[in-house]
C-alpha cells in the first residue's frame, strides 16, 4: 500500500470573517471564523497595540522592550459597528476593523483623514522547519510616503525603496548598506502628507522590513517566528511619535553624570601602564580636554573577564586613583565568552550554578572568542543576571572603574557561519523557555542591563556608566552605545552622522561612532573634520584598533592637534547645552539629535536630507564631508539662523554655500536663542563654575530656551535638587525683554551670569532689571556687547 506521505504546504493563509467580539475595559478582542483571534488593546488615545494567534491561544505576554513605567489612559473609548466594520473611536484616532477579514484601517479623528491601512493585512505561514508560524504584515503605502529609523542602519535617512533585515551581527569594517549590523530596533516613523505615524514590531525573532522595495506600493515586515504584535503611535508630528515610542520602551533611568558627556580616548590596546600613564600626561601637557580612559581586553590576564593583568598592571588600584586624581576616569571592557578553566573563578562559578547557556540536547554552547574556547552565561535568566551584576564589586567598588564597556555581545562568536550562537542553544528568557531564534536579538541587551544593574549597585552614590554594542529597542534604559567597528574613510565619516541621527530618530540618543575610524588609519584632515562631527554626538570617543597606527588627537601633526583642541574645547563649553537635551531626553523623550525631517516636516525639502541635523533643539550642524574642501552646500531650515562663526544671519528654506576651512565647520544657531557655556576645563570638576555664559540671539519675536543644571553626579536632583531655568525671549526694534523662571532646589556655584548679546540692532541706551534702572557702568557693559548681571533677575529690559 502507497500513502501519500507529503506535508500539505498550505502558503499564505488568511484570517477569515468575524464571528465574536468582546471588551473587556481597553482590551477588545475579535475571533475569526478560522480560530484566529485579533486583540485590539487601546493604550493610549494615540496608541494602540495590535495582536494576533493564529491557535485561539496567546502566549504568556512578555517583553523585554516594553517597560514597567510606559505612560497608560485615554480620555475617550467608543466601539461601534457598521454593515462592514467595527469602529474603535479613541479622542485621536479611529480604527475600523473589517468584519470580513480583520483587516484595519486607522484615520485621524480630527479631521477624519486615512493615516494607515491594511492591504494584505495580517497573514501567515506555517513553519514546518521549527514549529509555529513566519508571521506577516502588510499596508499600503500612502502617495508620497516616506520611512525613517529602525536603529544603526547604514544607509540613507529615507529608507523608501529599501529592505532591510534585524538580527544582531558582529560586523567588523561594515560598509555602506550592510545589513543587518550590530543592532536590532524594529521601529519606523512614516511620514505622508505632512503627518507622521511610528509601527514598533515588537517581536525578537529574525524580522524583515520593506518600504516598497518589493512592490512598488506596499510596505510590509515579517518574522521568523513569534506573535504578530505590534505598536500603532500616532504623532501627527515626528517628535511626538518618537518621545512616544521612547515612552513605551523607556527613557533612560537616571541622567548622565556630567563627565560621560566629556570626551573619551580609546584604543585597542593601552597597556602596559606606562603606555596608559604616557598618553594621559600628554593630553595634560598639550591641554587637551580629556575624562575618560580606556582599557580594551590586554588589560585582562589571558582576556579572562574580570581579572588584571599582573605583568601590564600589577597594581591596577593604585593606578585608577592616579589617574582619578589627575582628571580621568579608567573605563574597562567586559565581553560574554567566560574562558573554559578550572583555575578561573568566574568560570567555576557559572558552571557550579549552572548559569551557562547549553544546546538543545544538554551540552554546553562552546564558542572560540578572544580567550580561546569559552561557555556563555545566559543573561536572560533573573538569577545569571544579578549573578553577573554582583561580579562587579572589586572592579567598581574596590578599583575605582568609573564604567564599562561592553563588546561581542551580539553574541559574537569567532570561526563559525553565521558568527553567532546556532539556533538550537536554549534560553531562560526570564521563565519563557526559548531557543536562540527567540533570544538572539535581547541577548546583548540583556547583558548590558545586568552590567548596568552591577554599575549602578557598586558605584552608589555615584551614577553608573555603561556602553554596549549590540541592543534591542528598550536598551537605551540602561547605556549608551557606540556604532561598532567602522573604516577610517570618507564614506564612513558619512555613515557616523547618518547612524547617530537614525538611533536618536529610533529612541537611543546616547550614541556615538569611534571618531576616525576603528579600522585602517585616518590622515590628519579626516581625523580633525571626524572629531567636528563627534563634538555633536552625544558620546564623543576617539577609538581604533591599534595595528593600525596612532590614533590620538597629537597623532597628525600640529595644525591638526590644533584644530582637534578647539573643537573638543567648544565641546566643553557647551557641556550645559547638551546637559540640557540630555534631561529633555531624559524626562520627554525628546531626542538631542534631529534630522532636518523631525525637525521640520512641514518642509518637504527636508525629507531627503542626510548631512544637516539639529543639535538639542537650537544648533544647526553640518559636517564637512569630504577631502580638501573649503566648505559646503547645505541646507538651512526654514526660519533665521546666526552663523555661529560670523554672526551673520542668513534666512532658512534654501541651499546655501558655506565657507568652512579645516579650522571651521558649518554651525548656526537659532535665532532668539539662549545657549548656555561653561569655561574651558581639562575635565569636568577641574574648575569651579563662577559664572555662566549666555549667548543671547536677538529676534524680533518671541523664543524660549532653558538650561537644566544639577550637581552634576549622584541622585539628589531626583528629590528635587536640581536647577531649572527657563528664558523667554522677546525682542523689538529697540528692546530686548528676557524673562527668567526658575524651578528646582539646587544652588549653583555661580552667582552671575555674563550675557553676550549678538545681532541686536542697537546700541544699548538703557538697561532694566526686574523695573529698576542699573547704572551702566554697573553691568560692565563692554563694547562687545557683554552684560555680567545677577543670576537671580526675574525680567531684563535692555532698550536702544
Amino acid at each position: 500500500m502507497i500513502l501519500n506521505t507529503e506535508l500539505e504546504y498550505k502558503g499564505n493563509l488568511f484570517p477569515s470573517k468575524i464571528v465574536k467580539y468582546e471588551k473587556n475595559l481597553n482590551v477588545l478582542s475579535f475571533t475569526a471564523e478560522n480560530g484566529v483571534i485579533l486583540e485590539v488593546t487601546v493604550r493610549r488615545d494615540s496608541i494602540l497595540r495590535f495582536r494576533y494567534t493564529t491557535t485561539g491561544i496567546f502566549e504568556n505576554d512578555f517583553s523585554y522592550a516594553i517597560t514597567k513605567y510606559a505612560s497608560r489612559g485615554y480620555n475617550h473609548l467608543e466601539v461601534t459597528e457598521d454593515d462592514d466594520n467595527y469602529i474603535i473611536t479613541t479622542a485621536k484616532l479611529i480604527c475600523n476593523v473589517s468584519k470580513t477579514d480583520l483587516r484595519t484601517s486607522i484615520f485621524d479623528a480630527k479631521d477624519k483623514t486615512l493615516i494607515c491601512e491594511d492591504e494584505l493585512g495580517f497573514h501567515w505561514e506555517e513553519s514546518y522547519e521549527f514549529g509555529g508560524d513566519v508571521v506577516k504584515m502588510s499596508k499600503t503605502a500612502q502617495s508620497g510616503e516616506s520611512y525613517y529609523g529602525l536603529g544603526d542602519k547604514p544607509v540613507d535617512n529615507n529608507l523608501k525603496g529599501k529592505r532591510f533585515e534585524n538580527w544582531v551581527t558582529d560586523s567588523y569594517a561594515y560598509g555602506r548598506e550592510t545589513d543587518p549590523i550590530y543592532k536590532a530596533i524594529p521601529f519606523y516613523t512614516a511620514l505622508h502628507h505632512k503627518k507622521a505615524y511610528g509601527i514598533f514590531f515588537d517581536n525578537t525573532f529574525r524580522s524583515f522590513f520593506d518600504f516598497c522595495a518589493e512592490r512598488r506600493n506596499i510596505t510590509s515586515f515579517w518574522a521568523h517566528g513569534g506573535e504578530m504584535n505590534y505598536y500603532f503611535i500616532y504623532g501627527p508630528d515626528m517628535s511626538e511619535v518618537v518621545a512616544n515610542y521612547t515612552d513605551l520602551t523607556g527613557k533612560p533611568h537616571e541622567m548622565p553624570a556630567l563627565w560621560t558627556l566629556g570626551y573619551h580616548q580609546c584604543k585597542w590596546s593601552y597597556y602596559p601602564e606606562s603606555n596608559v600613564k604616557e598618553i594621559t600626561a600628554k593630553f595634560r601637557e598639550l591641554q587637551i580636554p580629556c575624562d575618560a580612559i580606556y582599557l580594551d581586553i590586554d588589560y585582562m590576564e589571558g582576556f579572562r573577564c574580570f581579572t588584571w593583568s599582573k605583568e601590564h598592571f600589577p597594581d591596577p588600584k593604585r593606578m585608577v586613583k592616579e589617574l582619578a586624581d589627575d582628571g580621568f576616569k579608567t573605563i574597562v571592557i567586559i565581553d560574554p565568552g567566560i574562558k573554559i578553566d578550572m583555575d578561573y573563578s568566574v568560570f567555576k562559578e557559572g558552571l557550579d550554578k549552572d548559569y551557562f547557556c547549553k544546546r538543545a540536547d544538554g551540552p554546553y554552547m562552546k564558542g572560540k572568542v578572544w580567550p580561546g574556547e569559552c561557555y556563555f552565561p545566559d543573561f536572560t535568566n533573573p538569577e545569571v543576571r544579578d549573578w553577573w551584576s554582583n561580579l562587579f564589586k572589586e572592579l567598581v567598588e574596590d578599583i575605582g572603574v568609573k564604567g564599562v564597556w561592553n563588546d561581542m555581545n551580539e553574541p559574537a562568536v569567532m570561526d563559525v557561519p553565521g558568527k553567532t550562537f546556532p539556533n538550537d542553544v536554549r534560553h531562560d528568557y526570564d521563565g519563557n523557555q526559548c531557543s536562540h531564534r527567540k533570544a538572539h536579538n535581547v541577548y546583548g541587551m540583556q547583558m548590558a542591563r545586568a552590567t548596568y544593574q552591577g554599575l549602578k549597585k557598586f558605584s552608589y552614590p555615584k551614577r553608573p556608566f555603561v556602553i554596549t554594542r549590540a541592543a534591542y529597542s528598550g536598551t537605551q534604559r540602561y547605556t549608551s552605545s557606540w556604532t561598532g567597528d567602522n573604516v577610517a574613510t570618507w564614506d564612513h565619516l558619512n555613515i557616523a552622522n547618518l547612524q547617530a541621527q537614525r538611533m536618536a530618530m529610533s529612541g537611543f540618543s546616547f550614541v556615538g561612532s569611534d571618531i576616525g575610524g576603528f579600522a585602517e588609519q585616518p590622515n590628519g584632515e579626516l581625523y580633525a573634520r571626524w572629531i567636528q562631527l563627534g563634538i555633536f554626538h552625544p558620546f564623543c570617543r576617539t577609538h581604533s584598533s591599534g595595528d593600525h597606527g596612532d590614533q590620538e588627537p597629537w597623532a597628525f601633526g600640529e595644525t591638526i592637534t590644533n584644530v582637534v583642541r578647539k573643537f573638543i574645547e567648544l565641546r566643553y563649553q557647551l557641556l550645559p547645552y547638551l546637559y540640557t537635551a540630555f534631561w529633555r531626553y531624559a524626562e520627554e523623550g525628546i531626542p538631542i539629535l534631529k534630522s532636518l525631517v523631525l525637525y521640520d516636516q512641514q518642509d518637504p525639502q527636508t525629507y531627503y536630507r542626510n548631512d544637516e541635523f539639529v543639535f538639542g533643539e537650537k544648533i544647526l550642524v553640518c559636517p564637512v564631508n569630504g577631502p580638501n574642501q573649503k566648505g559646503r552646500r547645505m541646507y538651512i531650515p526654514r526660519g533665521k539662523w546666526y552663523n555661529f562663526w560670523t554672526d551673520e544671519l542668513v534666512t532658512g528654506g534654501q541651499e546655501l554655500w558655506v565657507d568652512a576651512d579645516l579650522d571651521s565647520m558649518p554651525i548656526f544657531v537659532k535665532e532668539g536663542a539662549i545657549i548656555p557655556k561653561y569655561p574651558v576645563q581639562q575635565y569636568v570638576g577641574e574648575k569651579t563654575i563662577d559664572e555662566l555664559l549666555l549667548d543671547v540671539y536677538y529676534t524680533e519675536g518671541k523664543e524660549e530656551s532653558m538650561v537644566y543644571e544639577d550637581a552634576t553626579d549622584g541622585y539628589d536632583y531626583i528629590k528635587g535638587r536640581y536647577s531649572l531655568r527657563s528664558f523667554k525671549l522677546s525682542g523689538k526694534k529697540k528692546e530686548l525683554i528676557i524673562q527668567q523662571h526658575k524651578t528646582g532646589k539646587f544652588i549653583t556655584t555661580y552667582k552671575t551670569f555674563k550675557l553676550n548679546l549678538h545681532g541686536l540692532p542697537f546700541k544699548i541706551t538703557k538697561v532694566q532689571v526686574d523695573n529698576v534702572d542699573i547704572p551702566l557702568k554697573d553691568l560692565k557693559i563692554n563694547g562687545d556687547n557683554t552684560l555680567v548681571l545677577t543670576k537671580e533677575f526675574n525680567e531684563l529690559h535692555i532698550i536702544g
